[in-house]
Formats: structure tokens, sequence, C-alpha cells
């Protein structure tokens, strides 16, 4: 997302919470995506009004993955985030963390999975500074991309 779109976002998300809207926020590289994914989201959307996912850049998607990742293009991770009717917003970033995306957007509720548990959630600082929350969403078991990709890998 450019910059003019990134403030759009900005203003767009300050007139929602004008309104008493709930602003919620996640962030990941959504590669390949599947049912877990899919869960992960829908109960991200039901804590707020909102659902905004800033989304990993195809470089540090790379970075954060391997050369061989992403298995689809930063357009396509987009395209298919909104068309599942759960996300309202995608914004991609390029830096090695969503921090200053967090940190211009502030959201109500900053989600992360539960295999987050004990560990340093990025943003959640500035989240509950601003009398924010963060939720740790049940992580549905069985589901991962790279599983996905290492059981393609082993077929003939």
């Amino acid at each position: 997302m450019s910059l003019n779109k990134i403030k759009d976002l900005i203003i767009k998300c300050n007139n929602l919470k004008k309104r008493g809207k709930i602003i919620v926020f996640t962030n990941g590289c959504f590669d390949i995506l599947h049912k877990g994914h899919l869960h992960y989201l829908f109960e991200s959307k039901k804590l707020g009004d909102h659902l905004i996912v800033g989304l990993n850049s195809d470089r540090s998607v790379k970075l954060l993955k391997g050369q061989e990742r992403p298995v689809n293009n930063q357009k396509i991770r987009t395209k298919n985030l909104l068309s599942n009717g759960i996300v309202d917003s995608v914004v991609i970033f390029d830096e090695p963390t969503p921090y200053k995306l967090i940190k211009k957007i502030i959201p109500s509720i900053l989600t992360k999975g539960s295999d987050y548990k004990n560990k340093h959630i990025i943003g959640s600082d500035i989240v509950k500074s601003n009398n924010g929350r963060v939720v740790l969403i049940p992580f549905l078991e069985g589901f991962s991309t790279t599983k996905i990709i290492n059981n393609l890998s082993k077929k003939p």
C-alpha cells in the first residue's frame, strides 16, 4: 500500500474511532490462505468493527521464511484476504515488524495467535498505552503454510 493509501487508512480509522467503532489489527504473511488463517481472522473480526491486516511485503516474507517464499505475491495475498468478507483493510509493510504501522493506526485491539503466549508482541505497548488490549486467538492445530508446502513437496 502506498504512503497515500496508508494516510487514507489512518483518516478512515480516525473517523471510525470518532463514531465509537473498534479497530482490530493483526499482521502476518498469509502466504497460502488456509482454514487456520480463516479461523484466526474470523475470531479477530468478532472483537471489533473494522479488521485491518498488516501484510508482510514480498521482500519481508523472503527475509522471514526464506528465498522460496512467498508462494503468492503480495498483490495476490491482498486480494485473497479482502475476498473472504472478513478483512476490511489490508496494508502492506516492508519493515521487519509492523511497529511503525501500529503506531500510526493505534488500534483498539491487537490480535495474535495463541502461539505468541509468553512472547513479546510487537506493538502491544502502543495499544495498551492507548487503553486498548491485546488478545491471543486460540490456535487451530494442524494448519500451517509451512506444513502445507512440506506436504506438497513430499508428494510424487
